[in-house]
Parts: structure tokens; sequence; C-alpha cells
């Protein structure tokens, strides 16, 4: 199971390169284009792509560091690399957001807009269509790979699409006489930014602060319950670790069962668990009732 868990991190890291090199690749076109055509909302949203850049860095540094074995000081692995990383990225995030916020409003105070080129607009539409096929590639691979980090990773490829898709919609409507509209788009990017930022905040911090999913930890229960000879559960625990979860877990056996048979039960418990719910690992701890 450990070694099949290393293998899935290596594999997600073909998915964080693929993203580093198009995210790269589009956010010079658009920040370049986006200057040439006097477009605030093809700015920012090529801004947008530069911290998506550092983010896929950081999570390609978190995934290679979740790589290596247990040693002295980090007896259980360093699987939660991975979750500090994502937490690294979302402050790289929240700080350009706010930057890409204050040049918008900025823009918009001073009077300074003016109707950018249609190139800008055929630009995001093309940019849109490139990050849904490095969409549905990272999704691929992580429905191959059971990896949540490349997932993860792919849902944020297909945010920018729609991200980029709204950035030419406003510099389209901004043809129409309406040249306030790209920089209203540009602040609409930006909060769009703050709000993946925070969103992956949230969760890396719930995971950091070992909180779990309550919904998951009933499916648990209710798989432990149907195993033959477990007659309750007294207390049920679990945290992330990784991609994966560690459950601890106290059941209730029958009074009369001597070691070697209480032992297989537990030894049941390990086992659908890992196989029904891809658990990491699992600690079963026997009481009599």
């Amino acid at each position: 199971m450990e070694q099949e868990k290393y293998l899935e991190l290596k594999k997600g890291e073909r998915g964080a390169i693929i993203s580093i090199v198009a995210y790269l690749c589009l956010s010079a076109l658009k920040l370049t284009v986006g200057f040439f055509t006097n477009s605030e909302a093809l700015k920012a949203d090529g801004l947008n792509n530069t911290t998506d850049v550092l983010a896929s860095i950081v999570v390609l540094i978190g995934l290679k560091l979740s790589q290596k074995p247990a040693d002295r000081d980090h007896p259980y692995g360093h699987w939660k690399a991975e979750t500090v990383a994502s937490m690294v990225s979302s402050f790289i995030m929240m700080a350009v957001g706010i930057e890409v916020l204050y040049a918008a409003a900025t823009t918009m105070l001073n009077g300074r807009s003016v109707s950018p080129d249609p190139i800008a607009a055929v630009t995001g539409l093309f940019c849109a269509i490139v990050m849904y096929v490095v969409y549905r590639y990272n999704r691929k691979l992580a429905v191959k790979t059971n990896s949540q980090a490349v997932m993860a990773a792919a849902k944020d490829n297909l945010s920018d699409a729609w991200v980029s898709i709204g950035t030419a919609i406003g510099i389209i409507g901004a043809q129409f006489q309406l040249p306030w509209l790209d920089p209203v788009t540009a602040i609409v990017v930006g909060l769009l930014i703050c709000n993946t930022a925070w969103d992956i905040f949230r969760s890396a911090s719930h995971s950091l602060t070992d909180g779990f999913d309550v919904k998951e930890m009933h499916s648990f229960k209710n798989t432990i319950e149907e195993i033959p000879g477990v007659k309750g559960i007294k207390d049920i625990k679990a945290r992330n670790y990784g991609n994966s979860a560690v459950v601890d877990v106290v059941i209730l056996v029958n009074s009369t069962l001597n070691i070697r048979d209480a032992h297989d039960v537990a030894t049941k418990v390990e086992n659908e668990l890992i196989k029904k719910h891809d658990v990491f690992d699992v600690h079963v701890h026997v009481e009599p009732n």
C-alpha cells in the first residue's frame, strides 16, 4: 500500500509539470497582449496564471518531499508536505489577488479606462481552450492514479479556463462603448483568485489540524459494524495523511473469544477499511463486551 502511494505521487508530478509549462506560456502571452491592447482584464488573468505557476511549483516541491521515506525525526514519513505546500500556494494566490483588485480599482477611480483591442478577447478564448485541454489531461491522470492532489490541480485548470472565458466576455463588452466593463471584469477575476486562495487555505488548514469529513467517518463506521464478530464500536478517530486516511478504532467483541480469534476480527476490520475505502493505515484496539 505504501509503495503504491509513492508511485501515485510520482505520477502526479507529471500533471504538475504540465500545468507549470502551460501556465508559463499562457501568462506570458496574456501579459504581453494585455499590455499592448490596454486590457486590464487580460493582464489580471495573466497575473492569475503567474500565481498558478508559483502555486504549481510549490505543489511539485510538496509532491517530491512527500515521497521521502520515514526517517528518525519523521517516523510517519513526509506525507503532509503536500498539504503544507498547498497552504503556501494559497498565500501566494491571495497576495496576487489583492494586487489585481488594487490595480483594477485604481484604473476605474482614475478614469483611465479605454476599450481594449479585440485581439485581447481572441487571446482570452484561445487560452481558455488550452486550459480546458490541460484540465482534461490532469483529470484523466487523477482518476488513473487516484490522486486527490492532481484532481485538485485539474479543478484549478478548469476554473482558470472559465476565468479566461469571463475575461473575453468583459473585453468584448468593452467594445460596445463600455470601456469600464474591462476593469470591472478584472475586479471579478481578482475576487475569483482570492476566493480560490481562501478555499485552498481552508482545506489545507482543516487537514493540518486533523480535521476530517464527518460523512466519511460515518461510512467507516457502517463498514466496521457489518463485519462478523464486531459487536460494536466504542471509539473511532481518523485523520488525513497525504491522499489517504489513517483510522484509529476501538471495537467491542465477544468476551469469550480467545486472543487469536479476537485478533482475526481486528484483521478483518483493517482489511475491509483498506479495501473499501482506500485507507492508508488502520490501528484497531479490541475490548471485550
